[in-house]
């Protein structure tokens, strides 16, 4: 009998399939007491497994390429952590073996970050999955990880951690649902990349039994169990018009009555731009260069890296644009030589631009690098500050960047509730602000955008996040000014026809996410997209607010 769950879809497009679920977790090792003889070589065991799966996941980081890579390159660092291997080594030295030395080490700092509130506890399917691969290469057991089939398939998890989503093949998994996660979560990120349909958030998910067909919608979220026969039919037919609208759509962004809406594409680096460009990328609307940076947490990566990188993002988008985020660094991306290891709650502390201005040296040469990667070409580079909260935060970017000789436009990110409030101040100052509704969300709600328990605060079409977009958008048509969005909520066509009604000027996302955005804006006049914004404010859930904005832009 057709049942239907509801999750929140986070990357477009319908999989109907078998269900297969993810491999088992590593079993808690026993916890039994080796000679003190023995503890150097438990010692030497232990180093030996953390070092071949960080191997690993650099070597899975390199096969995906792209986003991916940096994300696991980031996994291999928390791996090698020395903190952690020095804890491992003292429960291995009073008598635990190499694998309950690891087991409990990893436990005690996941506890740590709980009980602290720390941001960094919104990566525990990471963290968890570190663990377990070091854990089942001690046991000598398989890997927990995607199961093996030649059949395509539907995986269902409680959580999917970048390792294994980087390497997903998308000719066997046809779409993905997860128990926990949220639409920022890493995977969420990584499955819209690979073009994945996919649901997180859906609690019992574990429960649909192994070899249950389910159809997966990514877009909206609903899964349904044993579809009927018209049902699989209905989403089938909905899937092929909507491949064949995405063809029959090209060229730049723009509503039916030509309202232009350049849709730009988000990257982590040159290996990003192949997949933009394909896409019809107008431009890049975020580069995120902090995953230069993290490649060695130890120190800065050297001017001449920098330019090397940067151009090469450059050159891909002659006379097009290009926004480029400087360093934003804390939270869940901590750099030794950059931010304070002690901090109660890093995501609320010194992060982004505060660490920058603690370090004028980076932000320094960043900006010099960025200048010197600029030169001769015929692009529009733009340069952004991330976590601006006010008009001293966006004057001090901007100094800095006339202090470097950048010629460029300056930029504030709005992520922070104040820096939307007080936008039109903080345009005084920079040349153009850019949403990173993400942490807009985060900071607006209280909710951690890693919780899949919060996820509905997360949800960008949250009629205050609304209230805040348009705030800003409207800062910066009162002073000339341009006022795009880079997070995630640019990725769903409807809110992207949303948004542009509620005034902003530029789209930025996955790059496979812009055929998508590109055909629905196409089909809608910017009067039904200011209507349809009216309405979502009117609202007073997220619900509520989709289904206001489909009914205006379906003509109900």
């Amino acid at each position: 009998m057709e049942t239907t769950l509801r999750g929140v879809g986070v990357s477009h497009g319908v999989a109907i399939g078998e269900v297969r679920h993810m491999g088992t977790a590593v079993l808690e090792p026993p916890a039994k007491q080796i000679p003190a003889e023995e503890a150097e070589r438990e010692q030497g065991r232990a180093r030996q497994a953390v070092e071949a799966v960080a191997a690993d996941l650099v070597a899975r980081g390199n096969l995906a390429g792209g986003e991916a890579q940096h994300v696991l390159e980031a996994q291999a660092m928390m791996a090698q952590d020395p903190e952690l291997m020095a804890d491992v080594d003292r429960r291995i030295a009073v008598g635990s073996t190499a694998e309950r030395g690891v087991y409990d080490a990893f436990a005690a700092y996941r506890a740590l970050l709980a009980n602290a509130g720390e941001y960094l506890a919104g990566r525990v399917a990471d963290l968890d999955d570190v663990r377990n691969r070091i854990v089942a290469r001690l046991l000598g057991v398989p890997m927990p990880g995607v199961p093996d089939s030649d059949q395509p398939y539907v995986l269902i998890a409680r959580d999917l951690a970048p390792a294994d989503t980087a390497l997903l093949d998308p000719t066997l998994v046809l779409g993905f649902v997860t128990e926990e996660g949220g639409p920022t979560s890493h995977s969420a990120i990584l499955a819209r990349a690979l073009g994945v349909p996919a649901v997180v958030a859906l609690p019992g998910a574990g429960e649909i039994a192994e070899g249950t067909v389910v159809a997966v919608d990514g877009s909206t979220g609903e899964i349904f169990v044993e579809p009927s026969e018209e049902k699989r039919a209905e989403m089938e037919s909905a899937s092929a018009a909507r491949k064949a609208a995405l063809s029959a759509v090209t060229g730049p962004g723009a509503t039916s009555d030509g309202h232009k809406v350049p849709l730009l594409a988000n990257v982590g680096g040159p290996a990003d731009v192949p997949a933009a460009v394909e896409a019809g990328a107008e431009g890049v609307g975020l580069f995120r260069t902090e995953f230069l940076f993290l490649d060695d947490s130890k120190q800065a990566p050297s001017e001449e890296k920098q330019i090397a990188a940067y151009r090469a993002v450059l050159e891909a988008f002659p006379e097009g644009r290009v926004v480029v985020r400087v360093l934003d660094a804390g939270a869940d991306k901590p750099l030794d030589f950059l931010t304070p290891a002690d901090e109660p709650n890093p995501a609320l502390g010194v992060r982004g631009l505060r660490s920058l201005l603690d370090h004028p040296d980076v932000l320094r040469t960043q900006l010099t690098a960025l200048s010197r990667a600029a030169e001769g070409l015929p692009v529009y580079l733009e340069v952004m500050a991330p976590m601006v909260a006010d008009r001293a935060d966006a004057k001090a970017f901007a100094d800095a960047c006339r202090e470097a000789g950048l010629r460029a436009k300056f930029g504030a990110m709005v992520e922070i509730p104040s820096a939307a409030l007080r936008a039109r101040s903080i345009l005084q100052e920079v040349e153009f602000l850019s949403l990173g509704t993400n942490d807009l969300a985060q900071y607006t709600f209280a909710a951690d955008r890693q919780v899949g328990a919060v996820s509905r605060l997360q949800d960008p079409w949250q009629p205050a996040l609304l209230d805040l977009v348009a705030l800003s958008a409207e800062a910066a048509r009162a002073e000339g000014k341009s006022c795009g969005v880079c997070g995630e909520a640019a990725s769903d066509p409807v809110l992207a026809c949303v948004l542009t009604g509620l005034g902003v000027t530029s789209l930025s996302m996955g790059a496979a996410s812009i055929p998508y955005v590109r055909a629905t804006l196409a089909k809608h006049t910017l009067a039904q997209c200011e209507r349809a914004a009216s309405a979502a404010r009117a609202a007073d859930s997220a619900d509520e607010a989709r289904l206001a904005a489909q009914a205006v832009l379906s003509g109900e």
